[in-house]
Formats: structure tokens, C-alpha cells, sequence
């Protein structure tokens, strides 16, 4: 009997399909990062002079990253509702220290320098804020429809960390955040009319701060972001300013055309793009695979995402279907972040591709909330019980 019993408990197989989709995106991506940053590198002292300079490191952390996926996909995910609680302090932690001792880049102090490697604790912040938020809207139930009792709290918390994440400041990130909990709000039953209220306060919030910032800084650090956001409406304006990023990924973008100017030859990644085997990586894979191959390329990664929320909604309890589509939810926000950037649609933030762009917590993150996904998904494909059915039937004839 105990046999039997075991075997009943048993987990399921992980969902295949997903795991090789995201060892394809992150092959993909390496292929990437070396054609977008080879030539940069190799003719660069501090990059030692190697063409693989970035390739090494962002394979180094893909290593970690599958570990980390393998580790997550192996425990059951009901865990994480305890799991999350150091996680989620120790997240709080680093994001109110960071400001002050963390390295500057760009205006932002959101990294940890570790030797030659940096930490990004905002990559932690995502995925612990699923977790929390997950764990804290199916312990409330139905209460989570009622503003003082259920959404005020859940919205508080939000909130908190959304303002540790813009004391760096990283406006990228704390829109992906938010945008992310506002996803789990709504699949987690919230009620409408709180939703439109606290999207109003958040708009008129933004407004204010953004005019303060705007008033105190004037021409400086805070008149230069203002300005890069509005740049997508006419980056012509300052070229050589505001819009210099943009113009030069459109350039390349109208570079690549229909088929793409072949892999490799792409002419912007050549000191025209900032950063192009990160923030700007997408407009690399226009302009050397094209239209088509871009278009197939943003087909696979819809795949991936419709995959990732299947696993989610076929999850048997309401926590497991929060965390993934959470986890989905931040893949498919960040993604139209960076890509919406890249291409005009919206201002750029400088966010990361999923999977795809260099950047190690970022990569390491990514692939560790997979391993959570895997692990929702092996309990969704968890051996039927049909044979302990068949042994309590058989005890009843007897």
C-alpha cells in the first residue's frame, strides 16, 4: 500500500516543450551577444582585446542560470509561499542600500560590484514581488476584493518597493514591476473600480514627481530623462542629444529591410548604437537578419510566452496559476519594453531582452523563475490517481 501510495505522490515530468524553448532563446541569444559585441571588444584594452570578452561572461551566467533553473524546477512550488519570506527581506535590503553604496551607471546607482561582476538586486525584486503578491492574494481569497482588507495591503507593498527601486533611479524597472503586479492584481480577481482608481492615482503621482524633478534638476541630470522620453515623438530634434540613441536604431532597422544585411555585417553595432549588445540588441537582429528574420524570431518568443501562461492556467491550485502568470507576465512586459524602445513605440528605458541581452542578474533571474514555471508544471502533469481509485474499489467489493 505504501508503494502504491507513493507512486500517487509522485511529481510529473516537466513541460518539455518549455524547457527547449528557453535552452533555443538563451542559445540564440549568445549567438547574439557575440555578433553585437565581438567587434567592440576585440579593438578595447579594458575588454582585454577578445572578441568573446562578453560572449565568456554571458555563457558564465547562463551556466549559473540553468543550474538555478534546475535547483527551482526541483522544488515543489507550494514552497515558495515560506521560500519567498527571506527572499522578499533580503530583497528589501539590497534595494535600500544599494543608493548608497551601489556603483553608478548612467546616472543610476543600481548595481553591486562584486570583483568584476555586478548584481542588479531590481532583477531579485521581480521575481520575489511575484511571489509575495502570489502567495498574499490566494491566502486572502475573496477578501482580496475588498479595498481596506485586500487590495490597500497588496497595493502598499507594491508601492514600497516600486519607491525603493526609483531611489536609484531605475524608471525602467519599477515600470515592469508595477506593470507586472497590476497583472497579477487582475488575474488574482481584484475588483475594477479599485484597479481604474489606483491607475489614476498612479498617473497623476508620476505627473507631479516627474515636474518636481523636472523644476529642481532644470537643463541637468533630470531635464536630460525628461527629454529622453519625449524624444520618440521627434528624436530629430536633438540628434546629437536625446534622440541620438533612437535615430540610430531606426537607422539600423532600415539597414537590415526584408532580409537582413547578413549576420555579422551589421554597421551600427560599430560605435552608432549604445550599448547594442544589451539595451539595443533588438535592433541588431533587424538590421542583420531583416524584417523576416525578426518576425520569426518575435513568433518563437510569443510561442515561449503563450507556452509559459498554458502551464500556468493548467496548475491545480490558484497560487501556482498567480506565480506563473507573473512570471509570464514580467517575460511579455519587459519584452515590449525593450523591443517598444527599440522601435519608436515607446520612449526608451534602457531594460534588458529577456534571455537575449547581455547582463548577467538579469539572465541568472530569468532562468531561475523558469525553474519555478518547471516546477508548477511537472505538479500540472503529476501521474492520475487512478489506481488508488481502482484498489479503494476493489476494497469495497471485498
Amino acid at each position: 500500500m505504501r508503494d502504491k501510495e507513493s507512486q500517487t505522490k509522485r511529481r510529473g515530468t516537466p513541460d518539455f516543450q518549455l524547457l527547449i524553448l528557453t535552452v533555443l532563446l538563451v542559445g540564440f541569444g549568445l549567438v547574439m551577444v557575440f555578433s553585437a559585441s565581438s567587434s567592440i571588444a576585440v579593438i578595447n584594452k579594458n575588454f582585454n582585446y577578445d572578441s568573446l570578452y562578453f560572449v565568456k561572461k554571458q555563457m558564465m551566467w547562463a551556466g549559473l542560470g540553468f543550474i538555478a533553473m534546475m535547483i527551482a524546477m526541483n522544488i515543489r512550488y507550494e514552497k515558495y509561499k515560506k521560500l519567498f519570506i527571506p527572499f522578499f527581506i533580503l530583497t528589501i535590503i539590497l534595494l535600500a542600500l544599494v543608493p548608497y553604496v551601489g556603483k553608478s551607471l548612467n546616472g543610476a546607482r543600481s548595481w553591486f560590484g562584486i570583483g568584476s561582476l555586478g548584481i542588479q538586486p531590481t532583477e531579485l525584486a521581480k521575481i520575489t514581488t511575484i511571489l509575495y503578491l502570489a502567495a498574499l492574494i490566494s491566502k486572502k481569497g475573496e477578501t482580496f476584493r475588498d479595498f481596506k482588507k485586500g487590495f490597500f495591503p497588496v497595493m502598499l507593498i507594491v508601492g514600497f518597493v516600486a519607491g525603493l527601486i526609483m531611489l536609484q533611479p531605475d524608471l525602467g524597472s519599477c515600470m515592469i514591476l508595477v506593470a507586472c503586479s497590476g497583472i497579477i492584481i487582475i488575474a488574482g480577481g481584484a475588483n475594477l473600480k479599485h484597479i481604474f482608481a489606483c491607475i489614476a492615482v498612479l498617473v497623476v503621482g508620476a505627473s507631479i514627481v516627474l515636474g518636481i524633478n523636472f523644476l529642481i534638476n532644470g537643463g541637468s541630470g533630470g531635464g536630460y530623462r525628461v527629454g529622453r522620453l519625449t524624444s520618440f515623438l521627434d528624436p530629430w530634434q536633438d540628434p546629437q542629444g536625446t534622440g541620438f540613441h533612437l535615430i540610430n536604431s531606426l537607422k539600423a532597422l532600415g539597414h537590415g529591410g526584408l532580409t537582413g544585411a547578413g549576420f555579422g555585417q551589421s554597421i551600427q553595432k560599430l560605435h552608432y548604437l549604445p550599448y547594442p549588445y544589451n539595451d539595443f540588441i533588438f535592433a541588431v537582429i533587424g538590421e542583420e537578419l531583416g524584417f523576416i528574420g525578426s518576425a520569426i524570431f518575435l513568433l518563437f518568443y510569443l510561442y515561449f510566452i503563450w507556452r509559459g501562461l498554458i502551464v500556468s492556467l493548467r496548475c491545480p491550485d490558484r497560487y501556482g496559476t498567480l506565480v506563473g502568470v507573473g512570471i509570464m507576465g514580467l517575460f511579455a512586459v519587459q519584452t515590449f519594453i525593450n523591443i517598444g524602445g527599440v522601435t519608436q513605440t515607446i520612449p526608451i528605458t534602457g531594460v534588458t531582452l529577456p534571455l537575449i541581452s547581455y547582463g548577467g542578474s538579469s539572465l541568472f533571474m530569468m532562468l531561475g523563475s523558469i525553474g519555478i514555471l518547471l516546477s508548477i508544471s511537472r505538479e500540472a502533469n503529476r501521474p492520475s490517481d487512478t489506481t488508488t481509485k481502482v484498489t479503494k474499489n476493489r476494497r469495497i467489493t471485498l
